[in-house]
């Protein structure tokens, strides 16, 4: 009788360990499932970056705003009669005496 419940046990055993530490067992499963997570967490960065950079590409194939803008911020460009204003660090010298201090007009040409 001892025999056949060891045999039994172990035969349990033997069908068990598939379903735990198999291939596709439980444990593999746990861990692809938090593997999945992370993936689908990078993927919505990624589509939400992708998204932005879409509505540059939009913005700068359609209007000029967007083209103007990274002309100014970029380059420092001012358009015909307009004046560029610059405040700069108090420790910083101002080169004319009417300026205060800080301060720096440019003028477009």
């Amino acid at each position: 009788m001892r025999i056949i419940v060891y045999s039994m046990l172990v035969l349990l055993l033997v069908i068990q360990y598939p379903l735990w530490l198999g291939k596709g067992g439980w444990l593999k499963v746990y861990e692809m499932e938090k593997q999945l997570a992370l993936q689908q967490a990078k993927n919505s960065a990624l589509a939400l970056r992708n998204a932005k950079l879409a509505g540059d590409v939009a913005d700068l194939k359609d209007g000029t705003r967007a083209i103007e803008e990274r002309a100014r911020v970029e380059h420092g460009m001012i358009k015909d009669g307009e004046f560029f204003i610059q405040i700069l660090p108090s420790n910083a010298t101002s080169p004319s005496q009417d300026i205060p201090d800080g301060v720096k007009v440019t003028k477009a040409k």
